[in-house]
This record gives structure tokens, sequence and C-alpha cells, in this order.
């Protein structure tokens, strides 16, 4: 994987015939980068901790117009920072990012590093409880998810 930058960060994959980007903002960014660079628009899918991608059509992602989403069986839903129940979660984001600043500075680092960091959150939630925060490219290892994201396919050169 190789990142790139154009406005903001997307991922570079190179597979035998063509080489495949992902990490758009939403689904317009995707589709306005298509047109743009002149390539199609696939989806692919990160299964069993694996940072490969493979083209698929599992998750519908084209059809619903979504750029991402998460499959960690029944118990698990994550919930992006763009999905509209994210909203609802966000109280429970500040009341950790608030402990975590009244927390030590070398505590503050090391506990909870992936709300810190996080460019594009994601709430993971446990039988619909609040569970953790973690980012897009995290959860690829999480929970035996498959991750499902929308990408640009551009033939090789």
């Amino acid at each position: 994987m190789e990142t790139k930058e154009n406005k903001r960060k997307l991922n570079r994959y190179d597979l035998e015939d063509q080489t495949v980007f992902t990490g758009f903002a939403n689904f317009a960014d995707a589709e306005n980068y298509t047109q743009k660079e002149g390539g199609k628009l696939i989806e692919v899918a990160f299964k069993d901790g694996n940072d490969n991608p493979t083209i698929t059509n599992e998750a519908g992602l084209i059809d619903r117009k979504l750029h991402y989403y998460v499959d960690a069986g029944d118990e698990y839903k994550f919930i992006h920072s763009t999905d509209p129940g994210f909203r609802k979660y966000a109280d429970e984001l500040q009341k950790i990012k608030a402990k975590l600043t009244q927390s030590p500075p070398d505590e503050r680092y090391l506990a909870n590093f992936e709300i810190e960091n996080a460019e594009d959150p994601i709430v993971v939630l446990k039988n619909d409880q609040f569970e953790s925060v973690t980012s897009r490219e995290r959860s690829k290892y999480l929970k035996h998810a498959k991750v499902y994201e929308i990408g640009v396919s551009v033939p090789k050169s």
C-alpha cells in the first residue's frame, strides 16, 4: 500500500493489471476522482485482517452510494463519522476526550492513541452499546471484520 496526496490521502494498491485507490472521504469524491482520472468505480474488501484488497460487490457500495461499510457480525456495528447515527455518539466522544485532557501527559498519550489521532473516526458498538473509537485503517484488523471501501480502478500504464 502506498499513500498518495491529493487534497487528502488516498491509499494506492498495485494489482496485476490495475491500480486501485481507496480512502475517499465520501462517495461523491470517489465519483469525481473517477471522472478526473478516467478510472472506474469499484468496491474492494479487506478480510481476515488482510491489508490487500480484493475486488468484490458483496456489500453493494456502488448501488447504495456508500464509500465505507464494515461487517463484523451481528453484535458489532461500526459507525463512520459521515453516517447519520454518528452524531448520537458525539457526546460520548467528547466525554472521552475531556477525560483524556485531564489525565497526566504520558497517560493521555498512551491511553487512547486512536482518539487523538483518528482523522476519520469510527465508533464501534457492541450490542448497541458504545465500545470504542477507531480509525478506518485500524477497523480492518478488529473483530474479524470485513471492511468494504469504494475504490477507483485505473489501468496500469
